[in-house]
C-alpha cells in the first residue's frame, strides 16, 4: 500500500531531482501502478491515446477520489477518468458546445445550459463556437511558449485527461438517462478539453455576448436610433462578472493573530450553478514528491481550482473589473464594413460559418471581426446599432489567455501567500476572479489579480465617445474610440501579454488579520485597511456595499476581534444563515405592520418572532423574503429610497439603514407577500425548510440559505413555485465550501462540503449525499494525509490505465 511519506514533505518543482522520501513514495506506488512507456511521448500533438498512461484513483467516503500518479499525463489520465465516471453526460454536453456541434445532435432552436458561453439557443452557440474552432484560436494559445501560453505540465495534463475520458468511455456503459444511447457521447481531444478551458476564460467577455457577435449584420438603408447612454450602462453593470445573475461567492482568510493555534485560516464558499457545466467536482490529485493538492475544480478542469495543500488554501470570488471593453467604430460612408483609423480605412474581416442542422438545411451565417474583436449589436438587453456611420466592436483580452490551469497548477505548488501572490504575477492567468488565501505560517492574503484591459482612467477621460462618457463611470466599461491608434490601451511592462495591466497595478492586501470578499470591489477587503488608488474598471471605492458585503464584515471583523478561532468557528460562521436585511428592516417592518395590516395581526407577530436566520427550522423567514422582494423592487420602480438614513462613505458598514415604511411600496408588498401564501396554502409562520427544498431521488431535501437581497453569507438562489409548496429548486448558490487551517501537525485540518453532491447521474450513489449533509448542517472531513486516506472504512480502489 502507499506509504504516508510522500505526503509530509515539501514538493520538488517542475523537473528537480526527487528527495530521498520522495523516491521512496515512487518505489512504493510503482507496485500498484502499470509500467511506464519505454519512451517518454515528447510532441503528443493533440491525440488523446491512453498508451502507457496509468493512475491509482482511491475513493473515499462521499466519492471523493484521491488520484495518485507518477507524471502529470498519468495524473490527467485518472481525472479524465474520474470526472467521467462521475459527470459524463455533463462534460459531454460541454465538449458538444465547445466543438460547435449541438445544432447537429440537438436542435439549432433548441438553449445550452448557459455555462460555458451566453447563448441563447444551440444555433448561435455553435456559431460562435465554430468560428473559435476554425479560426485556429485555441490551437495559437497552445503553440506559444510560457508564460504567454500554457506550460508544458498544463498541455501534459491536457492529454492525459483526455485520454483518462476516452477509456472511461470504451470500457464503461453510459448509466446516466441524460445522455445514456445518445450519440453525441464521443471520445475528445487534448484540444477539446483546452477549448474548454478557452470558453471559461472568456465567459464574462466574447462569451458573454454571443448573440451579438452570432448576430450583427451591416445595417440596410433605414435609419437606426444611436445608442442610449443609460440602458447601455445598466446592461453593462448587469453583464460584469459581480453583476451576474448565476456567479458570486464569499471567502475570508484570517492570519495568525487570531487564530488559536497562530496559524491561518480560510473559509471559502463559491456560489455557482447547481445543475450543468459550471458545476465543481471535488478531487485529490497527487505526483509523489511533486504535486499534493485538494480541493475541487470545475467540470472538464484539469487541475484543482479551489483548494488547499499542507502548507496553504485558497478560494476565488468573483471580482468587480470589467475584463471587455468597448470600441466605437468610425465608418467608411460608402461601405459600412470598412472602419476608419487615423484616416485610414481597414476592412472587416468576414468570419463565415456554416452549422449542420438536425433534421434541416445547414445554416450559414458571416461574423463581422475587426482588429479590435468582433463587431456587436447589443450589450445584453441594451442595443448597440450598427449604423451607416458607427458600429461596434467588443475587446477581450481573455481570448489571448489560456493560463488557468497553470494558475491552479502554481498554487499547488507554493509554500506560502508570498508563493501564491509570486504565482500570480508571473502566470497572469485569472480571467475575472479575485483570490483569497492563507498559510501556515498565519499570512493572509487578498489580490485582484485578474486579467482586465489596461483601461485607465486617464486613457477614459481622453478616449471616451460621448456613451463613454456616461457608461464608464457608471459601470467601469470603457466606449473608446475606435478611430484614433492612440486610443488603444497600450502595454505595461510587466504584463504577460499586451493590453492588459501588469500585476503591479493590481489591488494587494496582504497580512490583515482579516481579509475578506463577497463580490463587491477591493475597496473593503477590510474595512480597517480599505484599499483605494485602482483604476475605475477595477471596480468603485466609497460606494455603498451590498448587504451579503455588508453582514459579512460584521461578522468576520468580530470574530477576528474576539481571536483564539479554529475551523470550528468557520463552520458556525458559513451556517450562521443570518440574514442582513432581516437584522436591518424586520424589527421596523413589524413595528408599522399593524397599520398597514389591520386585519392580520398573526403576519405581523410572525415578522416580529422571527429570528433573522435563513435556517430551515426559520419561522418567518418565507414571509419575509417574499415580503422583501417585493419591497426592493416596488421601492426601485418608484425611485423611492429603501432606507431612511442614507449611505455614508464615512460609516460604510452600518449604513444606509432604518427601513422606509412610509413608501407606499411598504403596505402592498406585505400584503401582497401574506395573501401569496395563504393562497399557495402555506402557513405564515411554516419552518423555511417545509417550503425551500430540492428533491432527489424521490425524497425531499431541506435547503438553508437566502438570496443576495437578504444579504445571506450562505447564499442560496431558488425557484418559486407556489403550486409545488415554494422553492422547490436551487438554481445557484453555495456549492463547494472549505474551512481549512493548521494545528502545527503535517496534515491541514479540512472540512469539506459539495452541496449538491458529486454526480449528477441519479443512478449513483453520491447524486444526494452531500445535499443531505447540507441540510443538516454536517460536513466531510477531508482526508488529505496517507494515513486518513487508508483508514476510511469506505475506501475504494481503482487502477485505471490506457
Amino acid at each position: 500500500m502507499f506509504r504516508g511519506v510522500f505526503v509530509r514533505r515539501g514538493f520538488s518543482r517542475g523537473r528537480r531531482r526527487p528527495t530521498p522520501a520522495a523516491a521512496l513514495a515512487l518505489a512504493a506506488v510503482a507496485g500498484v501502478l502499470a509500467p511506464a512507456a519505454a519512451a517518454a511521448d515528447r510532441d503528443a500533438g493533440y491525440r488523446a491515446s491512453g498508451d502507457g498512461l496509468s493512475a491509482v484513483v482511491r475513493y473515499t467516503e462521499y466519492g471523493v477520489p484521491h488520484i495518485v500518479a507518477k507524471d502529470y499525463a498519468g495524473l490527467g489520465f485518472g481525472t479524465g477518468w474520474a470526472q467521467a465516471a462521475d459527470q459524463v453526460c455533463v462534460l459531454a454536453d460541454g465538449f458538444l458546445t465547445v466543438r460547435g456541434e449541438r445544432s447537429r445532435y440537438l436542435g439549432a432552436a433548441g438553449a445550452p445550459d448557459g455555462s460555458l458561453s451566453s447563448a441563447r439557443t444551440n444555433l448561435a452557440s455553435d456559431l460562435y463556437f465554430r468560428g473559435v474552432r476554425e479560426a485556429g484560436t485555441v490551437e495559437r494559445l497552445l503553440a506559444a511558449p510560457a508564460p504567454a501560453g500554457p506550460g508544458r505540465e498544463v498541455r501534459e495534463l491536457m492529454r492525459g485527461w483526455a485520454a483518462g475520458y476516452n477509456a472511461w468511455l470504451k470500457r464503461n456503459k453510459v448509466t446516466d438517462p441524460a445522455c445514456a444511447g445518445a450519440g453525441w457521447v464521443r471520445p475528445v481531444t487534448a484540444l477539446d478539453v483546452a477549448r474548454r478551458h478557452f470558453a471559461l476564460a472568456v465567459l464574462a467577455g466574447e462569451g458573454g455576448a454571443v448573440d451579438a457577435v452570432t448576430d450583427a449584420r451591416p445595417p440596410g438603408a433605414a435609419s437606426v436610433a444611436p445608442a442610449d447612454p443609460d440602458r447601455t450602462a445598466k446592461a453593462a453593470r448587469a453583464l460584469t462578472p459581480a453583476g451576474s445573475t448565476d456567479m458570486g461567492s464569499n471567502a475570508v482568510a484570517f492570519s495568525g493573530a487570531t487564530t488559536r493555534t497562530g496559524r491561518g485560516l480560510l473559509l471559502g464558499n463559491p456560489h455557482y450553478p447547481w445543475h450543468g457545466g459550471r458545476r465543481f467536482w471535488q478531487v485529490q490529485q497527487t505526483i509523489p514528491g511533486v504535486l499534493n493538492t485538494s480541493g475541487a475544480t470545475l467540470l472538464g478542469g484539469v487541475v484543482v481550482t479551489i483548494g488547499f495543500t499542507e502548507k496553504v488554501a485558497w478560494s476565488h470570488t468573483v471580482a468587480t473589473g470589467v475584463p471587455f471593453s468597448l470600441r466605437q467604430l468610425t465608418l467608411d460612408p460608402a461601405d459600412p464594413t470598412v472602419y476608419l483609423v487615423d484616416g485610414r480605412p481597414e476592412r472587416m474581416t468576414r468570419r463565415t460559418v456554416t452549422v449542420p442542422v438536425k433534421d434541416g438545411a445547414p445554416v450559414t451565417r458571416t461574423q463581422w471581426w475587426t482588429r479590435y474583436g468582433p463587431v456587436v449589436t447589443a450589450l445584453g438587453s441594451a442595443p448597440l446599432p450598427w449604423s451607416a456611420a458607427a458600429a461596434y466592436a467588443l475587446s477581450d483580452p481573455n481570448t489571448g489567455n489560456l493560463r488557468l490551469p497553470d494558475t491552479g497548477l502554481g498554487f499547488a505548488r507554493a509554500r506560502s501567500t508570498a508563493g501564491m501572490l509570486a504565482v500570480l504575477r508571473r502566470v497572469q492567468g485569472l480571467p475575472w476572479v479575485n483570490t483569497i488565501a492563507a498559510d501556515a505560517a498565519g499570512h493572509t492574503l487578498f489580490t485582484q489579480s485578474q486579467v482586465l484591459p489596461r483601461i485607465t482612467d486617464e486613457l477614459a477621460e481622453r478616449c471616451s465617445t460621448p456613451l463613454g462618457r456616461v457608461v464608464y463611470p457608471a459601470s467601469g466599461l470603457a466606449v473608446l474610440d475606435g478611430s484614433r491608434a492612440a486610443c488603444s490601451p497600450g502595454s505595461d511592462p510587466d504584463a504577460v501579454q499586451p493590453g492588459v495591466f501588469g500585476p503591479s497595478r493590481m489591488p494587494v492586501l496582504r497580512d490583515a488579520p482579516y481579509a475578506a470578499n463577497s463580490n463587491d470591489s477591493a475597496w473593503l477587503a477590510n474595512a480597517d485597511r480599505p484599499l483605494t488608488g485602482y483604476e475605475r474598471v477595477f471596480g468603485t471605492v466609497a460606494t455603498e456595499r451590498s448587504l451579503r458585503t455588508r453582514g459579512g464584515i460584521e461578522d468576520v471583523s468580530a470574530l477576528a476581534a474576539r481571536g483564539g478561532l479554529t475551523v470550528a468557528d468557520l463552520q458556525r460562521h458559513q451556517f450562521a444563515n443570518r440574514a442582513t436585511a432581516g437584522t436591518l428592516a424586520a424589527a421596523d417592518a413589524a413595528k408599522a405592520c399593524p397599520a398597514v395590516l389591520p386585519d392580520a395581526p398573526e403576519a405581523c407577530a410572525v415578522l416580529g418572532r422571527w429570528d433573522r436566520t435563513m435556517r430551515t427550522s426559520s419561522r418567518g423567514a418565507l414571509l419575509f423574503d417574499r415580503f422583501w422582494r417585493r419591497f426592493a423592487a416596488g421601492t426601485a420602480s418608484a425611485g423611492a429610497p429603501v432606507w431612511r438614513v442614507p449611505f455614508s462613505a464615512a460609516d460604510p458598514v452600518r449604513t444606509p439603514h432604518t427601513l422606509n415604511t412610509a413608501s407606499p411600496a411598504f403596505g402592498k408588498a406585505l400584503g401582497d407577500a401574506v395573501a401569496e401564501l395563504r393562497a399557495a396554502g402555506i402557513p405564515l409562520d411554516a419552518p423555511l425548510g417545509d417550503h425551500q427544498y430540492v428533491v432527489r431521488g424521490g425524497k425531499r431535501i431541506p435547503v438553508p440559505g437566502g438570496t443576495e437581497a437578504l444579504g445571506v453569507w450562505n447564499m442560496t438562489v431558488p425557484v418559486w413555485n407556489a403550486g409545488a409548496g415554494g422553492y422547490t429548486e436551487v438554481r445557484h448558490g453555495t456549492s463547494h465550501v472549505q474551512a481549512v487551517g493548521w494545528n502545527g501537525g503535517r496534515c491541514p485540518v479540512a472540512r469539506t462540503l459539495l452541496t449538491y453532491s458529486q454526480s449528477s447521474n441519479p443512478l449513483s450513489p453520491h447524486y444526494r449525499d452531500q445535499t443531505e449533509l447540507y441540510a443538516a448542517g454536517r460536513w466531510v472531513t477531508a482526508r488529505f494525509c496517507e494515513r486518513d486516506i487508508l483508514a476510511d472504512p469506505h475506501l475504494r480502489v481503482v487502477r485505471v490505465h490506457g
